[in-house]
């Protein structure tokens, strides 16, 4: 992911904090960051006289990056709330355990765990009539939630979702 802004340091501090990433390279006008074998996994541009896109106009909604379980998305909460970045929408969407994050930019990211083990089982909750009724989720509070891992609740309680009858896009749906 290439990205070009007018907050060159900080959108290279924020990804690097998020993504526990290293810098492959750096100067004044480009840096690279990586957080795996890969060369570069993001990079970004020094734009200083780049403006921001006025509200409302077509574009990148969210990008979302899943992790492997459960344990890790607590973790990688913490890690950043210790550090003052805090998710701005936690919803159980029923396919993903998800935590929504805005990078300086204005950027949403989706840090996300998957509810079901196979793709079959996340196509019959597709048909269900939970979802049918409510595609958005159901929102929860992160800090509830790393404190039932903590205890030890088993991680498929922890994915499951509870119903909540129906749902639309709407003021409490907060990644508009």
């Amino acid at each position: 992911m290439v990205m070009r802004t007018p907050r060159y340091a900080e959108m290279v501090n924020f990804y690097r904090t998020v993504f526990n990433a290293s810098t492959a390279f750096a100067n004044e006008s480009l840096t690279f960051l990586t957080y795996d074998d890969e060369h570069h996994r993001f990079a970004f541009l020094n734009a200083p006289g780049l403006g921001d896109p006025p509200p409302g106009t077509a574009g990148v909604h969210h990008i979302a990056f899943t992790y492997d379980n459960i344990g890790e998305l607590v973790v990688t909460y913490e890690r950043l709330a210790e550090g003052g970045i805090h998710p701005v929408w936690c919803t159980n969407h029923g396919t993903t355990t998800s935590m929504y994050y805005r990078d300086p930019d204005g950027t949403q990211l989706e840090l996300q765990v998957d509810n079901f083990e196979t793709i079959q089982e996340i196509e019959r909750f597709l048909t269900t009539k939970d979802f049918m009724e409510n595609p958005i989720g159901v929102d929860f509070d992160p800090a509830v939630l790393a404190r039932r891992f903590h205890a030890g609740e088993p991680e498929e309680a922890l994915k499951r979702r509870t119903p909540m009858g129906p749902r639309a896009f709407d003021d409490t749906v907060k990644i508009r």
